[in-house]
């Protein structure tokens, strides 16, 4: 993402490389969005955006109980669809009370988790994943290019003891991994990584989030390749439950605005964290791929790189590259959504990207996005959601009023092409490169870097 750390004598934020066009387009701000629940009696399915959604299904979701069987937002219709299991009439008629719209499934959403369980007893092979996928019921485990032979009948068995209907087995061309090398980012002992969302620790010091696997393989990070050390590691989780670090800046006197620069001089403040819910539109930022967006498609996402398994993550369809690990996903409001981990595929032929959820990472350091606030991505136009504050407030954000679009962006060019003479930018191509190799062996990252600045964390 492309946080920058400004100096105190120039608070500007620089641009961070490539955009994607359509994906800077859905960014603006939709003039003829209509209000939530306009037109809509109580009882029926209204319109509301996806913070909305995620608002009312924190209530429903405990109501229901053993009935409730996941939910997912259906943005083309911006309405909020809940699972319910076991016929239960009762259940369904809380639901469309709600606004929501109420469909009868096989699965409760505990079943899924057992099986999920059962899972990571029976099939944690490198180069497997899964999550619940609420729109088909299902759990979905996704198998990459190395899970062959032995490896495969493993996992398919598995997925078969589970019993009819309760998962489905799809195969993937990339291969799973973290996104660490590459981009235009923040660096130390030889490695590259993005800085995430700028946060404040509990002690008050500025830092930020960046992924785990960084902060485990590297203790201090500069600006620039075998630059001086401006941040340090104060907790890292890679692998487990989580794929998280704090670092927090050697200067307690920086200053770390809480915004995300998508280019062409546009900025999206970043307000607060917020949880993802399945559908969600969200938008990453990354220096070797820039500006893309999708849909968040499951939850609790459970995957095991070759370095071990990593539990609890948000899986999405927003393609990633290496040198984009680290950088930040959120949503168009300015909500805090999740830290890119890794995942398979690129930005030309699509595959899965897998995130660190910030509240997760954020309750488990003490950091406050910005200068403070956690939310739960609540509601706004009279949703149901707690209403959210701006500077330093807990209560939930405001929602957008439910966009969608599909992943934009185009291909920008990038290349590992780094300078002469040990020049160790990230090359990129034509159009929209990020940065490139210096003849003098510094680091040419994208976007300007105001001297004595801290470099954009879009790695």
């Amino acid at each position: 993402m492309s946080h920058r750390r400004i100096p105190k004598r120039n608070a500007v934020l620089a641009g961070a490389g490539a955009v994607g066009i359509a994906a800077a387009a859905i960014l603006l701000p939709q003039a003829n969005a209509s209000q939530e629940g306009a037109g809509k009696q109580a009882g029926s399915p209204r319109q509301m955006s996806a913070a909305s959604a995620a608002g009312l299904l924190q209530q429903l979701g405990e109501q229901l109980g053993d009935s409730y069987g996941g939910a997912y937002y259906d943005a083309d219709r911006q309405q909020l669809v809940v699972n319910v299991a076991g016929n239960s009439d009762a259940a369904e008629a809380d639901v469309e009370k709600a606004g929501a719209v109420a469909r009868s499934v096989q699965n409760s959403l505990s079943a899924l988790t057992s099986a999920m369980d059962s899972l990571r007893g029976e099939a944690s092979v490198p180069g497997t994943a899964w999550a619940v996928d609420p729109r088909t019921n299902q759990v979905l485990v996704t198998a990459d290019r190395t899970v062959t032979g032995e490896r495969w009948d493993t996992v398919e068995n598995a997925v078969r003891g589970l019993g009819d209907g309760v998962a489905r087995i799809q195969k993937s061309k990339g291969e799973f991994k973290p996104f660490i090398e590459g981009g235009d980012a923040i660096f130390g002992g030889g490695s590259r990584c993005s800085l995430g969302f700028n946060v404040t620790a509990q002690d008050g010091r500025p830092g930020f989030l960046t992924a785990g696997h960084c902060g485990v393989a590297v203790e201090q990070w500069s600006e620039q390749q075998n630059g001086r050390p401006i941040a340090t590691v104060q907790e890292a989780v890679f692998p487990g439950e989580g794929d998280f670090a704090l670092v927090t800046y050697d200067d307690p006197n920086v200053q770390a605005p809480s915004a995300v620069d998508t280019g062409d001089g546009q900025i999206v403040e970043i307000k607060q964290a917020a949880e993802a819910a399945v559908g969600l539109q969200v938008f990453r930022m990354g220096s070797t791929t820039g500006l893309r967006d999708g849909q968040v498609t499951g939850l609790d996402a459970t995957v095991n790189y070759p370095e071990g398994t990593v539990s609890g993550l948000i899986q999405t369809d927003v393609c990633a590259e290496p040198g984009d690990s680290g950088g930040a996903l959120f949503t168009r409001d300015g909500n805090a959504i999740g830290l890119t981990s890794g995942g398979s595929g690129d930005c030309t032929s699509g595959g899965e990207t897998f995130f660190q959820p910030v509240t997760t990472a954020l309750d488990a350091v003490g950091a406050q996005i910005g200068s403070g606030g956690t939310g739960n991505g609540g509601a706004d136009n009279g949703g149901t959601g707690e209403g959210g504050a701006d500077n330093g407030g807990t209560g939930d954000s405001g929602g957008d009023n439910g966009g969608t679009g599909d992943s934009g962006g185009d291909n920008d060019g990038t290349g590992d092409s780094g300078g002469d003479n040990d020049g160790a930018g990230d090359g990129g191509a034509q159009d929209g490169a990020v940065g490139g190799g210096a003849d003098d062996g510094s680091d040419a990252t994208g976007g300007a870097v105001d001297e004595g600045g801290y470099g954009n964390g879009t790695g």
